[in-house]
Protein backbone atom coordinates (compact mmCIF):
# COMPACT_ATOMS: atom_id res chain seq x y z
CA UNK A 1 0.00 0.00 0.00
CA UNK A 2 1.43 3.36 -0.87
CA UNK A 3 1.52 6.49 1.10
CA UNK A 4 -0.82 9.03 0.64
CA UNK A 5 -0.11 11.95 -2.00
CA UNK A 6 1.31 14.99 -0.37
CA UNK A 7 -1.39 17.40 0.25
CA UNK A 8 0.10 20.36 1.41
CA UNK A 9 -0.87 22.70 -1.66
CA UNK A 10 1.97 24.55 -3.78
CA UNK A 11 2.71 28.08 -2.23
CA UNK A 12 3.55 31.27 -4.06
CA UNK A 13 6.01 33.92 -2.83
CA UNK A 14 7.76 36.85 -4.12
CA UNK A 15 9.91 37.01 -1.19
CA UNK A 16 13.27 34.90 -2.12
CA UNK A 17 14.26 34.28 1.32
CA UNK A 18 10.66 33.30 2.26
CA UNK A 19 10.44 30.98 -1.01
CA UNK A 20 13.55 29.26 0.52
CA UNK A 21 12.54 28.96 3.96
CA UNK A 22 9.63 27.16 2.37
CA UNK A 23 12.11 25.03 0.66
CA UNK A 24 13.70 24.03 3.99
CA UNK A 25 10.07 23.21 6.01
CA UNK A 26 9.29 20.68 2.96
CA UNK A 27 12.32 19.33 2.83
CA UNK A 28 12.54 18.87 6.01
CA UNK A 29 8.97 17.35 6.75
CA UNK A 30 9.45 14.58 4.55
CA UNK A 31 12.80 13.77 5.42
CA UNK A 32 12.12 13.54 8.92
CA UNK A 33 8.73 11.04 8.20
CA UNK A 34 11.17 8.86 5.96
CA UNK A 35 14.05 8.32 8.84
CA UNK A 36 11.56 7.47 10.97
CA UNK A 37 9.82 4.97 8.75
CA UNK A 38 13.69 3.73 8.12
CA UNK A 39 14.56 3.65 11.87
CA UNK A 40 11.58 1.41 12.36
CA UNK A 41 12.31 -0.92 9.53
CA UNK A 42 16.19 -1.41 11.00
CA UNK A 43 14.88 -1.96 14.31
CA UNK A 44 12.44 -5.04 12.52
CA UNK A 45 8.70 -3.29 12.94
CA UNK A 46 6.16 -4.08 10.26
CA UNK A 47 5.38 -1.21 8.31
CA UNK A 48 1.49 -0.65 7.66
CA UNK A 49 2.00 1.31 4.00
CA UNK A 50 5.01 1.93 1.69
CA UNK A 51 6.98 4.67 3.27
CA UNK A 52 7.38 7.82 0.68
CA UNK A 53 8.91 11.57 0.68
CA UNK A 54 8.95 13.52 -2.27
CA UNK A 55 11.61 16.35 -3.01
CA UNK A 56 10.06 19.98 -3.07
CA UNK A 57 10.58 21.87 -6.21
CA UNK A 58 10.13 25.74 -7.39
CA UNK A 59 8.93 26.41 -10.08
CA UNK A 60 8.26 29.68 -12.68
CA UNK A 61 5.68 30.75 -14.96
CA UNK A 62 5.87 33.38 -17.61
CA UNK A 63 3.34 34.21 -19.99
CA UNK A 64 6.15 36.90 -22.22
CA UNK A 65 9.76 37.13 -23.83
CA UNK A 66 10.41 40.30 -21.43
CA UNK A 67 12.39 40.32 -18.97
CA UNK A 68 14.54 42.77 -17.25
CA UNK A 69 18.11 43.98 -18.65
CA UNK A 70 21.03 41.40 -16.64
CA UNK A 71 24.86 41.83 -17.24
CA UNK A 72 24.79 38.14 -16.45
CA UNK A 73 24.62 34.84 -18.11
CA UNK A 74 22.43 33.26 -16.05
CA UNK A 75 18.79 33.96 -13.65
CA UNK A 76 16.58 34.23 -16.36
CA UNK A 77 14.30 31.56 -18.27
CA UNK A 78 14.84 31.07 -22.63
CA UNK A 79 10.79 32.63 -23.18
CA UNK A 80 6.76 32.07 -22.15
CA UNK A 81 6.14 28.72 -20.30
CA UNK A 82 6.70 26.64 -17.16
CA UNK A 83 9.90 26.02 -15.60
CA UNK A 84 10.27 23.52 -12.69
CA UNK A 85 13.10 21.98 -10.95
CA UNK A 86 12.82 19.59 -8.11
CA UNK A 87 15.57 20.69 -5.16
CA UNK A 88 17.34 18.89 -2.20
CA UNK A 89 19.50 20.20 0.50
CA UNK A 90 18.42 22.89 1.09
CA UNK A 91 21.20 22.99 4.04
CA UNK A 92 23.76 22.61 1.72
CA UNK A 93 22.68 24.82 -0.74
CA UNK A 94 20.52 27.35 1.18
CA UNK A 95 22.78 30.50 -0.22
CA UNK A 96 22.76 29.12 -3.77
CA UNK A 97 19.21 28.76 -4.07
CA UNK A 98 19.09 32.10 -2.33
CA UNK A 99 20.70 33.77 -5.09
CA UNK A 100 19.10 31.79 -7.86
CA UNK A 101 15.66 32.61 -6.37
CA UNK A 102 16.61 36.56 -6.26
CA UNK A 103 17.19 36.56 -10.05
CA UNK A 104 14.41 35.28 -11.46
CA UNK A 105 12.41 37.41 -9.35
CA UNK A 106 13.91 40.19 -10.24
CA UNK A 107 14.39 39.33 -13.86
CA UNK A 108 10.76 38.01 -14.53
CA UNK A 109 8.57 40.02 -12.10
CA UNK A 110 6.48 36.66 -11.42
CA UNK A 111 6.12 34.78 -8.34
CA UNK A 112 7.84 31.72 -7.37
CA UNK A 113 5.85 28.23 -7.10
CA UNK A 114 7.01 26.42 -4.20
CA UNK A 115 5.73 23.08 -4.03
CA UNK A 116 6.23 18.88 -3.15
CA UNK A 117 6.77 17.13 -6.22
CA UNK A 118 6.09 13.36 -7.28
CA UNK A 119 9.70 12.06 -7.48
CA UNK A 120 10.33 10.40 -4.79
CA UNK A 121 12.98 10.76 -2.21
CA UNK A 122 15.24 7.58 -2.30
CA UNK A 123 15.77 6.11 1.01
CA UNK A 124 19.57 5.73 0.81
CA UNK A 125 19.29 9.73 -0.08
CA UNK A 126 17.43 10.57 2.99
CA UNK A 127 20.37 9.49 5.37
CA UNK A 128 22.07 11.41 7.61
CA UNK A 129 25.99 11.65 7.37
CA UNK A 130 27.28 9.32 9.68
CA UNK A 131 24.17 6.72 9.11
CA UNK A 132 24.66 3.22 6.88
CA UNK A 133 22.33 0.68 6.49
CA UNK A 134 23.89 -1.97 4.84
CA UNK A 135 26.08 -2.99 8.29
CA UNK A 136 22.57 -3.23 10.63
CA UNK A 137 20.01 -4.53 8.24
CA UNK A 138 20.28 -8.60 7.30
CA UNK A 139 20.31 -10.02 3.51
CA UNK A 140 16.75 -10.91 3.84
CA UNK A 141 15.83 -7.21 5.23
CA UNK A 142 17.46 -5.38 2.98
CA UNK A 143 15.81 -7.60 -0.07
CA UNK A 144 12.68 -6.45 1.34
CA UNK A 145 13.81 -2.54 1.21
CA UNK A 146 12.71 -2.11 -2.31
CA UNK A 147 8.88 -3.66 -1.23
CA UNK A 148 8.60 -0.30 1.25
CA UNK A 149 10.41 2.09 0.41
CA UNK A 150 11.87 4.20 -3.04
CA UNK A 151 15.08 3.48 -3.92
CA UNK A 152 17.54 4.85 -6.05
CA UNK A 153 16.33 4.85 -9.91
CA UNK A 154 18.93 5.70 -12.62
CA UNK A 155 16.07 7.06 -15.11
CA UNK A 156 15.52 9.80 -12.70
CA UNK A 157 19.25 11.13 -12.81
CA UNK A 158 20.88 10.94 -16.11
CA UNK A 159 22.50 14.14 -17.85
CA UNK A 160 20.12 14.69 -20.69
CA UNK A 161 19.56 18.32 -19.55
CA UNK A 162 23.02 19.13 -19.50
CA UNK A 163 23.77 17.35 -22.57
CA UNK A 164 21.05 19.18 -24.58
CA UNK A 165 19.10 15.90 -25.10
CA UNK A 166 16.54 15.76 -22.84
CA UNK A 167 12.88 15.19 -23.56
CA UNK A 168 10.25 16.93 -23.29
CA UNK A 169 8.46 16.89 -20.25
CA UNK A 170 4.71 17.23 -19.54
CA UNK A 171 2.46 18.15 -16.36
CA UNK A 172 -1.30 16.55 -15.76
CA UNK A 173 -2.45 19.23 -18.02
CA UNK A 174 -0.36 18.31 -21.01
CA UNK A 175 1.50 21.29 -20.47
CA UNK A 176 5.48 21.08 -21.23
CA UNK A 177 7.50 21.38 -18.51
CA UNK A 178 10.53 22.89 -19.11
CA UNK A 179 14.08 22.34 -16.83
CA UNK A 180 15.06 25.18 -13.95
CA UNK A 181 18.39 23.85 -13.43
CA UNK A 182 20.74 21.54 -15.06
CA UNK A 183 20.62 18.73 -12.68
CA UNK A 184 17.63 16.92 -10.82
CA UNK A 185 17.29 16.34 -7.04
CA UNK A 186 18.14 12.78 -7.56
CA UNK A 187 20.95 13.39 -9.75
CA UNK A 188 22.52 15.45 -7.06
CA UNK A 189 22.18 13.62 -4.25
CA UNK A 190 23.34 10.71 -5.96
CA UNK A 191 26.85 12.76 -6.85
CA UNK A 192 27.02 13.85 -3.02
CA UNK A 193 27.02 10.40 -1.96
CA UNK A 194 29.49 9.65 -4.91
CA UNK A 195 31.32 12.84 -3.55
CA UNK A 196 32.15 11.21 0.03
CA UNK A 197 33.01 7.71 -1.38
CA UNK A 198 35.42 8.87 -3.71
CA UNK A 199 37.23 11.85 -1.76
CA UNK A 200 36.46 10.82 1.69
CA UNK A 201 34.98 13.91 2.43
CA UNK A 202 31.75 15.45 2.95
CA UNK A 203 30.22 17.75 0.35
CA UNK A 204 29.64 20.90 3.03
CA UNK A 205 33.65 20.62 2.47
CA UNK A 206 33.76 21.47 -0.80
CA UNK A 207 35.26 24.89 -2.08
CA UNK A 208 33.83 26.94 -5.17
CA UNK A 209 37.05 27.08 -6.55
CA UNK A 210 38.87 23.35 -7.18
CA UNK A 211 42.12 22.47 -8.25
CA UNK A 212 42.79 18.86 -9.65
CA UNK A 213 46.15 17.42 -9.91
CA UNK A 214 47.58 13.45 -11.02
CA UNK A 215 50.40 13.54 -8.52
CA UNK A 216 50.54 13.24 -4.77
CA UNK A 217 53.60 15.73 -4.75
CA UNK A 218 51.27 18.33 -5.28
CA UNK A 219 48.76 17.42 -2.49
CA UNK A 220 51.61 16.82 -0.18
CA UNK A 221 53.08 20.60 -0.71
CA UNK A 222 48.94 21.58 -0.44
CA UNK A 223 48.69 20.04 3.08
CA UNK A 224 51.93 21.37 3.97
CA UNK A 225 50.94 24.96 3.12
CA UNK A 226 47.14 24.66 4.65
CA UNK A 227 49.12 23.40 7.85
CA UNK A 228 51.34 26.64 7.44
CA UNK A 229 48.41 28.72 7.10
CA UNK A 230 46.61 27.23 9.93
CA UNK A 231 49.27 27.97 12.69
CA UNK A 232 49.60 31.65 11.24
CA UNK A 233 47.55 34.48 13.00
CA UNK A 234 45.51 36.42 10.25
CA UNK A 235 47.34 39.53 9.24
CA UNK A 236 51.41 37.75 8.64
CA UNK A 237 53.11 36.99 5.81
CA UNK A 238 50.69 35.72 2.51
CA UNK A 239 50.16 31.96 1.94
CA UNK A 240 51.73 32.46 -1.98
CA UNK A 241 53.96 34.86 -3.75
CA UNK A 242 52.43 38.11 -5.51
CA UNK A 243 49.75 36.85 -3.12
CA UNK A 244 48.03 39.11 -0.44
CA UNK A 245 47.60 38.69 3.64
CA UNK A 246 44.29 40.10 3.40
CA UNK A 247 43.61 36.94 1.14
CA UNK A 248 44.82 35.07 3.40
CA UNK A 249 42.99 35.95 6.50
CA UNK A 250 39.41 34.18 5.25
CA UNK A 251 40.89 31.39 5.84
CA UNK A 252 39.44 30.04 8.59
CA UNK A 253 40.58 25.76 8.41
CA UNK A 254 41.80 23.16 6.40
CA UNK A 255 40.17 19.37 5.85
CA UNK A 256 41.91 16.42 5.35
CA UNK A 257 40.01 13.18 4.04
CA UNK A 258 37.93 11.63 6.89
CA UNK A 259 36.58 14.72 7.68
CA UNK A 260 39.62 15.77 9.69
CA UNK A 261 39.48 19.33 10.47
CA UNK A 262 42.42 21.76 11.79
CA UNK A 263 40.54 25.29 12.41
CA UNK A 264 42.96 28.14 11.54
CA UNK A 265 44.64 29.86 15.40
CA UNK A 266 41.87 32.17 16.74
CA UNK A 267 39.26 30.63 14.64
CA UNK A 268 36.41 29.10 16.85
CA UNK A 269 36.11 25.46 16.62
CA UNK A 270 32.58 24.15 15.02
CA UNK A 271 30.75 21.31 15.66
CA UNK A 272 31.23 18.20 14.15
CA UNK A 273 35.19 19.44 13.94
CA UNK A 274 35.43 16.57 16.31
CA UNK A 275 33.62 13.73 14.62
CA UNK A 276 36.08 13.26 11.85
CA UNK A 277 38.70 10.11 11.94
CA UNK A 278 41.89 9.86 9.18
CA UNK A 279 40.85 7.00 7.43
CA UNK A 280 42.92 3.60 7.87
CA UNK A 281 43.17 3.97 3.81
CA UNK A 282 43.24 6.56 1.35
CA UNK A 283 39.89 6.81 -0.76
CA UNK A 284 40.17 6.40 -4.39
CA UNK A 285 40.53 10.02 -5.20
CA UNK A 286 41.21 12.16 -1.98
CA UNK A 287 40.29 15.84 -1.28
CA UNK A 288 41.47 18.43 0.58
CA UNK A 289 39.75 21.51 1.65
CA UNK A 290 41.52 24.99 2.22
CA UNK A 291 38.09 26.69 4.12
CA UNK A 292 36.74 30.18 3.87
CA UNK A 293 33.06 30.78 5.44
CA UNK A 294 31.55 31.80 1.96
CA UNK A 295 32.67 28.75 0.56
CA UNK A 296 34.77 30.81 -2.09
CA UNK A 297 37.93 28.84 -0.91
CA UNK A 298 40.15 25.66 -2.48
CA UNK A 299 39.61 22.25 -2.38
CA UNK A 300 42.13 20.34 -4.38
CA UNK A 301 41.88 16.42 -5.61
CA UNK A 302 44.30 13.82 -6.31
CA UNK A 303 41.95 12.45 -9.66
CA UNK A 304 45.33 9.97 -10.02
CA UNK A 305 45.78 8.93 -13.67
CA UNK A 306 43.64 8.34 -16.25
CA UNK A 307 40.54 10.44 -18.06
CA UNK A 308 38.27 7.66 -16.79
CA UNK A 309 39.31 9.37 -13.16
CA UNK A 310 38.76 12.69 -14.82
CA UNK A 311 35.67 12.47 -15.65
CA UNK A 312 33.94 10.43 -12.70
CA UNK A 313 35.04 13.26 -10.31
CA UNK A 314 34.36 16.60 -12.77
CA UNK A 315 30.76 14.33 -13.06
CA UNK A 316 30.26 14.55 -9.20
CA UNK A 317 31.74 17.89 -8.36
CA UNK A 318 29.26 19.95 -11.00
CA UNK A 319 26.49 19.90 -9.12
CA UNK A 320 27.54 21.64 -6.45
CA UNK A 321 28.18 24.83 -8.96
CA UNK A 322 31.52 25.98 -8.40
CA UNK A 323 33.41 28.88 -9.85
CA UNK A 324 35.68 27.21 -11.21
CA UNK A 325 38.09 24.17 -12.12
CA UNK A 326 41.60 24.11 -12.97
CA UNK A 327 44.07 21.06 -13.64
CA UNK A 328 47.18 21.60 -12.33
CA UNK A 329 49.55 18.62 -13.26
CA UNK A 330 52.69 17.19 -15.26
CA UNK A 331 52.61 16.60 -18.86
CA UNK A 332 54.95 14.96 -21.69
CA UNK A 333 56.29 18.05 -24.02
CA UNK A 334 55.97 17.23 -27.31
CA UNK A 335 58.59 20.12 -28.97
CA UNK A 336 61.94 20.14 -29.31
CA UNK A 337 62.46 23.57 -27.98
CA UNK A 338 60.67 23.06 -24.49
CA UNK A 339 62.82 21.86 -21.39
CA UNK A 340 61.61 19.81 -18.33
CA UNK A 341 59.67 22.33 -16.15
CA UNK A 342 58.47 24.41 -18.57
CA UNK A 343 54.99 25.58 -18.22
CA UNK A 344 51.98 24.66 -20.43
CA UNK A 345 49.00 26.87 -20.83
CA UNK A 346 46.49 25.39 -22.70
CA UNK A 347 44.36 27.52 -25.15
CA UNK A 348 42.74 24.51 -27.12
CA UNK A 349 42.42 20.06 -27.07
CA UNK A 350 42.81 16.96 -28.81
CA UNK A 351 40.50 14.69 -27.36
CA UNK A 352 41.65 11.10 -27.52
CA UNK A 353 40.45 10.33 -24.03
CA UNK A 354 36.85 8.81 -25.37
CA UNK A 355 35.28 8.80 -22.10
CA UNK A 356 32.98 11.94 -23.16
CA UNK A 357 32.50 11.45 -26.92
CA UNK A 358 28.77 10.15 -26.27
CA UNK A 359 27.98 12.84 -24.04
CA UNK A 360 29.62 15.85 -26.14
CA UNK A 361 30.72 14.80 -29.87
CA UNK A 362 34.28 15.24 -30.64
CA UNK A 363 32.72 18.66 -33.23
CA UNK A 364 32.17 20.42 -30.27
CA UNK A 365 34.72 22.62 -29.80
CA UNK A 366 36.13 23.34 -26.16
CA UNK A 367 37.37 26.84 -26.55
CA UNK A 368 39.52 28.83 -23.80
CA UNK A 369 38.00 31.14 -21.55
CA UNK A 370 39.61 34.46 -21.45
CA UNK A 371 39.29 35.00 -17.88
CA UNK A 372 40.82 31.85 -16.49
CA UNK A 373 43.59 32.39 -18.89
CA UNK A 374 44.89 35.71 -18.31
CA UNK A 375 44.35 34.59 -14.58
CA UNK A 376 46.87 31.48 -14.60
CA UNK A 377 49.04 33.54 -17.12
CA UNK A 378 49.64 36.50 -14.73
CA UNK A 379 49.66 34.21 -11.67
CA UNK A 380 53.17 32.39 -13.64
CA UNK A 381 54.11 35.80 -13.93
CA UNK A 382 53.77 36.97 -10.00
CA UNK A 383 55.15 33.58 -8.40
CA UNK A 384 58.19 33.46 -11.11
CA UNK A 385 58.98 37.09 -11.13
CA UNK A 386 59.58 36.81 -14.57
CA UNK A 387 58.80 39.59 -17.85
CA UNK A 388 57.80 39.42 -21.55
CA UNK A 389 60.45 37.41 -23.13
CA UNK A 390 61.25 35.84 -20.05
CA UNK A 391 58.07 34.17 -19.25
CA UNK A 392 57.26 33.21 -22.82
CA UNK A 393 61.12 31.49 -22.44
CA UNK A 394 59.21 29.35 -18.97
CA UNK A 395 55.48 29.27 -20.43
CA UNK A 396 54.12 28.18 -24.00
CA UNK A 397 50.58 28.36 -24.56
CA UNK A 398 48.88 25.74 -27.62
CA UNK A 399 46.96 22.69 -27.49
CA UNK A 400 47.19 19.77 -25.27
CA UNK A 401 46.41 16.33 -26.23
CA UNK A 402 45.02 14.06 -24.16
CA UNK A 403 45.20 10.27 -24.41
CA UNK A 404 43.68 7.25 -22.71
CA UNK A 405 46.22 5.10 -23.48
CA UNK A 406 49.22 5.25 -20.95
CA UNK A 407 51.54 3.57 -23.32
CA UNK A 408 51.09 5.39 -26.18
CA UNK A 409 54.88 5.66 -26.72
CA UNK A 410 54.96 2.11 -27.36
CA UNK A 411 52.43 2.23 -30.66
CA UNK A 412 54.14 2.07 -34.18
CA UNK A 413 55.53 4.96 -35.03
CA UNK A 414 56.63 4.38 -39.12
CA UNK A 415 54.85 3.13 -42.11
CA UNK A 416 51.25 3.27 -40.58
CA UNK A 417 48.34 5.62 -41.92
CA UNK A 418 47.81 7.33 -38.73
CA UNK A 419 50.84 7.24 -35.97
CA UNK A 420 50.14 9.26 -32.50
CA UNK A 421 53.22 11.56 -33.82
CA UNK A 422 51.47 12.63 -37.15
CA UNK A 423 48.26 13.08 -35.22
CA UNK A 424 49.84 15.24 -32.70
CA UNK A 425 52.03 16.91 -35.58
CA UNK A 426 48.36 17.61 -37.36
CA UNK A 427 46.64 19.00 -34.43
CA UNK A 428 50.02 21.50 -33.44
CA UNK A 429 49.65 19.98 -30.45
CA UNK A 430 52.79 20.96 -27.70
CA UNK A 431 51.96 18.70 -24.85
CA UNK A 432 50.37 15.54 -24.06
CA UNK A 433 48.79 13.98 -20.67
CA UNK A 434 45.75 12.18 -20.28
CA UNK A 435 43.11 14.32 -17.66
CA UNK A 436 43.22 17.63 -19.02
CA UNK A 437 40.94 17.00 -21.77
CA UNK A 438 38.67 15.46 -19.91
CA UNK A 439 38.45 18.23 -17.56
CA UNK A 440 38.03 21.00 -19.75
CA UNK A 441 35.26 19.11 -22.01
CA UNK A 442 33.03 18.06 -18.53
CA UNK A 443 33.27 21.82 -17.57
CA UNK A 444 32.18 23.02 -20.79
CA UNK A 445 28.78 20.31 -20.45
CA UNK A 446 28.26 21.56 -17.01
CA UNK A 447 29.02 25.21 -17.80
CA UNK A 448 31.73 25.25 -15.20
CA UNK A 449 34.77 27.43 -16.62
CA UNK A 450 37.77 25.40 -16.62
CA UNK A 451 41.53 25.96 -17.37
CA UNK A 452 44.72 23.84 -17.51
CA UNK A 453 48.58 24.52 -16.53
CA UNK A 454 50.40 22.12 -17.11
CA UNK A 455 54.45 21.21 -16.69
CA UNK A 456 56.84 19.61 -18.31
CA UNK A 457 57.78 16.38 -16.52
CA UNK A 458 59.15 14.27 -19.75
CA UNK A 459 60.31 14.55 -23.33
CA UNK A 460 60.02 10.60 -24.68
CA UNK A 461 59.13 12.06 -28.56
CA UNK A 462 63.10 13.53 -28.00
CA UNK A 463 64.68 10.87 -25.94
CA UNK A 464 63.98 12.35 -22.29
CA UNK A 465 61.72 9.62 -20.75
CA UNK A 466 61.08 9.78 -16.68
CA UNK A 467 63.29 7.93 -14.90
CA UNK A 468 63.30 8.05 -11.35
CA UNK A 469 66.06 10.48 -9.90
CA UNK A 470 65.32 12.78 -12.95
CA UNK A 471 61.62 12.45 -11.73
CA UNK A 472 62.53 13.21 -8.14
CA UNK A 473 65.13 15.95 -8.83
CA UNK A 474 62.13 17.79 -10.86
CA UNK A 475 59.38 17.28 -8.70
CA UNK A 476 61.51 19.19 -6.04
CA UNK A 477 62.39 21.84 -8.32
CA UNK A 478 59.08 22.73 -9.31
CA UNK A 479 56.05 21.12 -7.89
CA UNK A 480 56.30 24.33 -5.15
CA UNK A 481 56.33 26.67 -7.79
CA UNK A 482 53.70 25.10 -9.89
CA UNK A 483 51.20 24.73 -6.88
CA UNK A 484 51.38 28.43 -6.02
CA UNK A 485 50.78 29.71 -9.32
CA UNK A 486 47.75 27.52 -9.12
CA UNK A 487 46.48 29.30 -5.64
CA UNK A 488 47.42 32.68 -6.92
CA UNK A 489 45.44 32.16 -10.29
CA UNK A 490 42.46 31.12 -7.83
CA UNK A 491 43.15 34.42 -5.89
CA UNK A 492 43.04 36.91 -8.66
CA UNK A 493 39.86 34.66 -10.44
CA UNK A 494 38.18 35.31 -7.34
CA UNK A 495 39.65 39.08 -6.77
CA UNK A 496 37.83 40.13 -10.42
CA UNK A 497 34.54 38.89 -9.42
CA UNK A 498 33.05 35.63 -10.44
CA UNK A 499 29.76 36.55 -12.32
CA UNK A 500 32.65 37.32 -14.88
CA UNK A 501 33.74 33.47 -14.98
CA UNK A 502 29.96 32.35 -15.84
CA UNK A 503 29.49 33.62 -19.40
CA UNK A 504 28.10 32.95 -22.55
CA UNK A 505 30.50 31.04 -23.94
CA UNK A 506 29.25 27.95 -22.05
CA UNK A 507 26.02 28.37 -22.50
CA UNK A 508 23.48 26.80 -25.36
CA UNK A 509 20.53 28.40 -27.12
CA UNK A 510 17.58 27.84 -24.34
CA UNK A 511 19.88 27.54 -21.63
CA UNK A 512 18.59 26.52 -18.34
CA UNK A 513 17.80 29.79 -15.73
CA UNK A 514 19.93 28.61 -12.54
CA UNK A 515 23.51 29.08 -12.61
Amino acid sequence: MSAPPPTVPAQHFTDPAAALAEVRVRYAAGLTGLRDQLRRFVAGESLSRRARACYPYVAVHTATVARAETPLAYGFVAGPGRYETTLTRPDLFGSYLLDQFTLLLRNHGVALEIGTSTQPIPAHFSLAEHEHLEGTLSAERRALMRDWFDLPDLAAMDDGIANGTDEPVHDAQGQVVHPLALFTAPRIDYSLHRLRHYTGTAPEHFQNFVLFTNYQFYIDEFVKLGHELMHTARGEAPLFEGGSSGEDDSYVGFVEPGNVVMRRTGCTLEPGDFLGTAPPRMPQMPAYHLLRRDRAGITMVNIGVGPSNAKTITDHIAVLRPHAWIMLGHCAGLRTTQRLGDYVLAHGYVREDHVLDEELPLWVPIPPLAEVQVALESAVADVTRLERSELKRVMRTGTVASTDNRNWELLPFHHQPSTPERRFSQSRAIALDMESATIAANGFRFRVPYGTLLCVSDKPLHGEIKLPGMADHFYRERVNQHLRIGLRAIELLRRNGVDQLHSRKLRSFAEVAFQ
